[in-house]
């Protein structure tokens, strides 16, 4: 029997944890996969590094018991292991807005300026959904859209929105959500929008935390069409 203490053995395996989350862009990795399952390639585009330097991120976040992986033909598939790994960033986003003056300092510069409305709570968002009163609008690219997304959201990633307004209606109030709390696409839609006449919020978190509370989503509903969003 080891004579390793048991406290120190478990206070280590935290140690190892909190280093697969350690580095900006390993946090970017897992709001990356918070949208679905990805290939070490498409990790590396979304996140502008080498596959090299994803695949050493992605490894070492498995290592931590952060990530899954499984193979689909000649590629290497990455997930995250539940939504306590959601959970901890959560964790982690609150103890920063509360403690550290950077993370105070840039949302205050950055966040708060572009909205300084109020956000849209996901129990609010339940209710108007229910009663039809609102338009749900998914300003991230199509391929996230297309492994899960709210029900009813209409998708219009950002970089189209100028050009596909006449799609939005003008007499109720839209409401954008992207990939979570920090993605700036749904505060820099809802600033367009509001720039041009419309009546908008964002949701205050994203897909990934409205998946993680249990309320309905839409997913992939096929092999190709999951295949497609992940690659």
């Amino acid at each position: 029997m080891s004579s390793e203490n048991p406290k120190h053995a478990v206070l280590a395996g935290l140690a190892e944890l909190a280093k697969g989350l350690a580095h900006p862009h390993r946090l970017e990795i897992l709001e990356q996969l918070a949208q679905g399952e990805r290939n070490v390639e498409a990790v590396a585009e979304r996140v502008g590094l080498s596959i090299a330097n994803a695949s050493q991120h992605l490894r070492l976040m498995r290592a931590a018991g952060l990530l899954t992986s499984h193979r689909d033909g000649k590629h290497v598939i990455y997930g995250l292991t539940g939504s306590a790994v959601l959970d901890l960033l959560g964790a982690l986003r609150s103890v920063a807005e509360r403690h550290s003056a950077q993370v105070r300092a840039v949302i205050g510069s950055y966040f708060h300026v572009r909205d300084a409305l109020e956000p849209v709570s996901r129990t609010d968002l339940v209710r108007r959904l229910k009663d039809d009163l609102v338009t749900v609008l998914d300003v991230r690219p199509a391929d996230e859209y297309a492994a899960g997304h709210l029900p009813k959201a209409v998708n219009i990633p950002l970089r189209e929105l100028v050009r596909r307004l006449r799609e939005i209606p003008t007499d109720r109030e839209s409401v954008a959500y992207c990939r979570g709390a920090y993605c700036v696409l749904a505060f820099d839609a809802v600033a367009l929008l509001r720039d041009r006449g419309f009546k908008a919020r964002r949701l205050d978190d994203g897909y990934p935390e409205w998946r993680a509370a249990g309320l309905p989503v839409r997913l992939a509903t096929s092999p190709a069409s999951r295949r497609s969003a992940r690659d």
